[in-house]
């Protein structure tokens, strides 16, 4: 029988959420208050969730970590959300953690973007083909940050490994992913755009019908309102929403995204929900930066 993904399509067509992964004073990952925000996502109606995402700080746990974020994440869900594991660094760790997503029961993988300084489109689609062939039974989703990556070149993938459903678009830039888009095939996969609220509009109107989004763990219905208004078509409610989270995100976007995961911390921390500590290459926000970002969480409808 030939499995169709029909509701592995269907999560991906929504907010995606990047949960973060809380972090206890003596540095480990915490699990008390990791299950708490995944419970707060599922009660505020996201139902699809990305463990071991980027902000996730999928690049600053460890394997072990790795592996229980995975598993912390599908027990809170159970049947509550779809699961999307991130999974990369080279291709034996890929598969293998591709590998125990399928033994815990997740039906998705996200397939990073290839971390090498020297990527060749031949080699991208050998690099998602070794891992989507690992796992066949999986809906495999690639993470495209690459602007040079042809949209030819992920139809090629698509040809030879059917489990190719979706595709996270997180290149800037709305009108190369419109061409992407349509040379891969429009209707041939699920487009989300991976760099979440801010360009979910301009990318909804080119094809995309899901959109990631680290802001969710904050404030979930912020983010369900935006792809509410997209999908009834109203840009302008849409646009709207945009403005309502148009500074947060200027600040995590801010100096080549150096505070992507620290703002939205940050604005935990001020609601109370988690420690603000994150992992080097990233940094906690000085002091007198703080109290703008508990500002625009306070201001929030939570």
């Amino acid at each position: 029988m030939t499995t169709t993904f029909e509701t592995q399509r269907a999560a991906l067509a929504d907010v995606v959420a990047i949960p973060v992964t809380p972090f206890a004073e003596d540095g480990s990952v915490d699990q008390d208050a990791h299950r708490a925000l995944l419970r707060r996502l599922l009660d505020g109606g996201i139902r699809t969730l990305t463990p071991n995402g980027n902000t996730g700080e999928f690049y600053a746990l460890t394997p072990d970590e790795r592996q229980l974020v995975t598993e912390m994440t599908l027990d809170e869900a159970g049947d509550r959300a779809a699961i999307l594991v991130g999974v990369g660094h080279d291709v034996p760790t890929a598969v293998a953690s591709a590998r125990h997503a399928r033994e815990l029961g997740a039906a998705m993988v996200m397939v990073h973007q290839p971390v090498h300084p020297y990527v060749s489109q031949g080699g991208w689609v050998d690099y998602h083909r070794a891992i989507a062939e690992a796992v066949p039974e999986l809906g495999v989703v690639p993470y495209i940050r690459n602007a040079q990556l042809s949209g030819l070149r992920l139809a090629e993938l698509a040809d030879v490994c059917p489990n190719v459903i979706g595709v996270k678009y997180a290149v800037p830039d709305a009108s190369r992913f419109a061409g992407f888009a349509r040379d891969a095939g429009l209707d041939r996969f699920v487009w989300i755009a991976g760099l979440a609220e801010p360009y979910a509009p301009s990318y909804f109107s080119a094809g995309a019908t899901g959109f990631t989004s680290g802001l969710v763990n904050v404030a979930p219905a912020v983010s369900l309102n935006m792809i509410e208004a997209l999908r009834s078509g109203d840009y302008p409610a849409a646009m709207k929403v945009w403005e309502q989270i148009r500074r947060f995100e200027e600040l995590r976007a801010a100096n080549g995204s150096a505070n992507n995961v620290t703002v939205v911390k940050e604005a935990l921390a001020s609601l109370g929900l988690c420690r603000r500590d994150v992992r080097p290459p990233s940094k906690p926000l000085p002091e007198d930066e703080r109290d703008e970002v508990a500002a625009i969480a306070a201001g929030w409808s939570i």
